[in-house]
């Protein structure tokens, strides 16, 4: 579906009755000044609900500041929300304007909000009971006209009883709650983001991909997707690159897809054409590991009749193998240079030229 725009359209994609009743709620609340809270795992969609209740509401022609309370340091997220006076503190040569007052008229969307120290809720709680803040190092409150969205992939409550998250903050950020599903709770859903995605990479990769068969789709959707939308995207993306044909077959699939699909949905998958090299896999005592194998060492193997750009296949083959070394081993570089025979300097160089980082 589209959440519609005054000013066009965000893509919000999903049919599944529990993703449709979560944005039931937020096209209520968008056009409300209330404040709402956005639950959900890693790579859900939570800034993208936040982005469209701002341009969904009145304060759309007006900034939306957003600020990753888990990627700032805990002692610099107060002067960046807050700001600091010249003078207040060694170093502060200038006066300096923090996020909030920022998003003045607008909406600040504090992502994992869960992930706020302590010390610094009691300010925020103080700031959305006042609607003021003040600088640090300030003598004068500043009047802030703010919208409020929060999100966090944390338990609140359960926080809230351990003690890492104040019960009155929770309160006043809960107002309107929204509750994004995870991917495996939204399996009907895959189908549409695995062709919205090919069709922006499409574009973005200037690729001709024409789709992706049912075989594979199948498996697709069976996985349980850890890492949710922004997983999907990535190994769609991934999965176009890489492949040498004009559709995105079994064997294009991610090894780690792959390694959860049921012995019976992979041996429904073996091509008519390869059923002798397959015969012999499925007779043996592990008979699907020869299979993913197969698959996965199929990437490269021939030319295709358009040609291909050689430097570009190796290098997107390197970044296929070290983020699989990566994923198997947690992201610990050195395990991961042990499995790749290379040094931990060698990789480390490898994941600055090909830009590689673990997901957020």
């Amino acid at each position: 579906m589209e959440f519609q725009l005054k000013s066009g359209a965000f893509n919000i994609i999903g049919r599944s009755e529990a993703f449709q009743k979560s944005i039931e709620i937020a096209k209520k609340a968008a056009d409300s000044d209330s404040t709402v809270i956005v639950f959900g795992e890693s790579g859900t969609g939570k800034e993208l609900i936040a982005r469209v209740l701002h341009h969904n509401s009145p304060r759309e022609k007006n900034a939306f500041v957003s600020v990753n309370c888990a990627a700032i340091p805990h002692d610099l997220l107060e002067s960046e929300l807050f700001g600091y006076e010249k003078g207040s503190f060694t170093g502060a040569i200038q006066t300096r304007v923090g996020r909030l007052e920022l998003a003045n008229k607008g909406t600040i969307f504090l992502d994992e909000i869960g992930d706020m120290p302590p010390a610094l809720q009691v300010k925020l709680l103080r700031f959305l009971a006042e609607r003021e803040i003040d600088r640090i190092g300030g003598v004068k409150s500043i009047p802030i006209d703010v919208r409020v969205i929060a999100a966090t992939n944390r338990d609140l409550e359960k926080d809230i009883q351990s003690g890492k998250f104040r019960e009155d903050l929770y309160y006043r950020l809960n107002v309107i709650p929204v509750h994004l599903p995870p991917l495996r709770q939204r399996k009907s859903d895959v189908p549409l983001l695995v062709a919205h995605f090919l069709d922006f990479f499409n574009k973005k990769r200037n690729k001709a991909i024409q789709g992706i068969d049912a075989a594979a789709m199948e498996i697709l959707a069976n996985y349980t997707w850890p890492g949710n939308i922004r997983e999907l995207a990535n190994y769609v993306e991934r999965m176009l690159v890489l492949s040498n044909g004009m559709t995105i077959g079994v064997r294009d699939l991610p090894e780690k897809v792959l390694g959860e699909a049921p012995e019976e949905m992979l041996k429904n998958a073996a091509p008519a054409s390869d059923s002798e090299s397959y015969s012999e896999s499925y007779s043996e005592e592990n008979p699907f590991e020869a299979l993913r194998t197969s698959m996965k060492n199929s990437f490269f193997m021939g030319v295709p009749d358009e040609g291909l750009n050689l430097k570009q296949t190796v290098e997107n083959f390197e970044r296929e193998l070290i983020e699989e070394a990566l994923e198997k081993t947690d992201w610990v570089k050195n395990k991961a240079a042990q499995l790749l025979s290379l040094n931990r300097t060698t990789l480390v160089e490898k994941l600055k030229k090909l830009k590689i980082t673990r997901p957020a």
